[in-house]
């Protein structure tokens, strides 16, 4: 368990939590990562996650399993800095064109989520009967589109497609760390996909540190996974991410009050931070 040890009398008067990512400028390290098929929780969706995200001046990052496709949420939060997450199908030449929308939409990275080569078996889904509009359920689309023959070279070919930054998002480990850096990726997302996929393994806050001493600076380490408050950012910051991101929090705040409810969440947890921030030195 990590704990946070204050320093005491120093000149905190002065804060700034403002951070670059690509090159891009963020009000905060405090990000908005991919969750599928936000429309269930608000009937503007995506739509209004990214737009809150952008009103807070920071980044919000769309799913391919959205309900709102990559030009709407580009249409509707034109001024929203935004990177798409991207899984890689059996249909290679869709892979690619959901690449070119993003390109041409205007998103600036692609995140490739490496950690599911098939869906963990989620057993709130099984309890509350989930399935899509088409009565099938989410493994079977998986099972039917994702390509479970993946391997590191198709990292590196997704790469060479593009001229964006790509994002390796479902690192735990260091040895999957340097692959990915050899793969030529602009930064590693630690991520155990809010542990749905494998009983068992560390919160990423615990493989962190990890993580961030193989990459040694080489690029940016992104983390995810049960931050709900300004402490536990605090302390995956100090532990070396260069950026935090939210999905479950953005999402409850979509579904209390859509737009403004995911900007209240973000503005608790920016304030929660600088709280944290000053009262630790």
């Amino acid at each position: 368990r990590w704990y946070i040890i204050p320093r005491m009398l120093r000149d905190v008067s002065s804060m700034n939590l403002r951070t670059t990512v690509f090159g891009h400028q963020l009000s905060m390290p405090i990000a908005v990562a991919p969750t599928a098929m936000q429309k269930m929780a608000h009937p503007l969706g995506e739509c209004a996650n990214a737009a809150a995200a952008g009103k807070h001046g920071t980044l919000f990052t769309l799913s391919t399993i959205s309900t709102s496709s990559i030009e709407e949420v580009a249409q509707y939060a034109p001024d929203t800095l935004k990177f798409f997450q991207l899984y890689i199908y059996k249909d290679r030449a869709l892979t690619l064109q959901l690449v070119r929308r993003a390109e041409q939409a205007g998103y600036r990275a692609i995140v490739l989520t490496i950690d599911a080569p098939n869906f963990g078996i989620r057993r709130a889904d099984l309890r509350n009967g989930f399935t899509l509009p088409n009565k099938s359920s989410i493994h079977d689309y998986v099972k039917t589109l994702f390509d479970q023959s993946l391997t590191w070279k198709d990292l590196e070919a997704l790469v060479a497609s593009t001229a964006l930054p790509v994002v390796a998002k479902g690192v735990l480990s260091r040895a999957d760390a340097k692959l990915a850096l050899k793969a030529g990726v602009a930064a590693v997302w630690v991520s155990n996909h809010g542990g749905r996929q494998i009983d068992g393994v560390p919160p990423t806050i615990e493989a962190l540190p990890h993580i961030v001493a193989e990459v040694n600076g080489r690029c940016p380490v992104f983390v995810d996974g049960g931050f709900t408050e300004g402490a536990s950012i605090f302390k995956a910051l100090a532990l070396g991410a260069s950026l935090v991101f939210v999905g479950r929090p953005a999402v409850w705040g979509l579904a209390v009050a859509g737009e403004q409810g995911v900007y209240n969440v973000l503005d608790i947890l920016k304030k929660e931070l600088e709280n944290i921030m000053c009262n630790a030195g």
